[in-house]
Parts: structure tokens; C-alpha cells; sequence
């Protein structure tokens, strides 16, 4: 399975302790350059960036048609951008990424989507996790990911919690 990310899926998960299960749900992930730089703009080193770095599972990737990159800028930041640009080069399987209009550019391309709260239900589902209220409270929380109440009570119906 080809898996691409965007900036936040990482950020999040790193913030509540759970970078590990981007590795126990698809084994590996690919991210563009521009997700790297994301991470580390401005001279900060953001939650996830010591972990990309660290692992040899995440493997950062050129995107070639830097064309589509320019377009799609237009409406969406670097880090969107040449995630979905890198998705349809390496013909992923699956996009992670959280923000709508970033999502909804994925989909316009024919690509397949998960944010972070996907992942922590289909955690939830394979075990990884005993339970997916704790991380998606710890995601509110902890690091300031905003889950509507809708979506919250609804990721609680698919991890079998309510």
C-alpha cells in the first residue's frame, strides 16, 4: 500500500504520543519536501519532525511535476500541494490529510482520503489502540486539533465507544 501524508496527520499524532501507529497501519508512509519544511519552518523543530527523520519507514520524495504544484498552490499551502502532487506521481493508495480543502482537492483528483481521526478509529478497529476516546480527547486537548462534535460522536460510533 502507497501512503502519502500532509504535515498534520503527523504533527497530531506525534503531539499525543501516537506517531507509531502512522508505522502499525501502512507500514510505510511518503512525504514531500515540503511537508519536511513545514515541520521545521521558521527554525522550530515541530512535533514529528525528529520522528520522520528518525524512522526508515517514512521516506521523503521529490515531487517531479512541479506544474500541478503551481496549480494547485493556488488554493491550497506548499504542504497540500505537493502532497497530493506526490500522490498521484507514486499512484497512491491513500492520502493523509485534514484540512477540507486539501481533502476535497484529493478527491477531485480521484485519490482515496483519512485524517487523523480515521486513523485513530481504524486503530481502534485493528487493535493498535484500546480504546480511541482517549486519543481523540487528547487531540483536542493536548494538541489543539479541532474535531467537530458531529465527527467526535460519530468516530466514537465506528470504534464501537458509544
Amino acid at each position: 500500500m502507497i501512503v502519502v501524508s500532509n504535515t498534520s496527520p503527523i504533527t497530531n499524532l506525534t503531539a499525543i504520543g501516537q506517531f507509531n501507529l502512522l508505522q502499525f497501519l501502512f507500514g510505510e508512509l511518503h512525504v514531500p519536501e515540503a511537508v519536511v519544511a513545514e515541520l521545521s519552518f521558521g527554525g522550530v523543530e515541530w512535533p514529528g519532525l525528529h520522528e520522520i527523520n528518525e524512522s526508515e519507514w517514512v521516506f521523503t520524495t521529490v515531487v517531479k511535476d512541479r506544474r500541478l504544484v503551481e496549480a494547485l498552490r493556488l488554493e491550497l499551502d506548499r504542504g497540500e500541494a505537493e502532497t497530493i502532487a506526490l500522490a498521484l506521481q507514486l499512484q497512491a493508495d491513500l492520502v493523509l490529510i485534514d484540512e477540507k480543502p486539501g481533502r476535497f482537492a484529493a478527491q477531485h483528483f480521484g485519490l482515496k482520503v483519512m485524517g487523523v481521526v480515521g486513523m485513530i478509529v481504524r486503530a481502534k478497529q485493528l487493535g493498535y489502540i484500546a480504546a480511541a476516546r482517549p486519543s481523540l480527547d487528547a487531540l483536542r486537548e493536548t494538541a489543539g486539533f479541532y474535531i467537530d462534535q458531529s465527527l467526535y460522536t460519530r468516530a466514537l460510533e465506528l470504534a464501537s465507544e458509544l
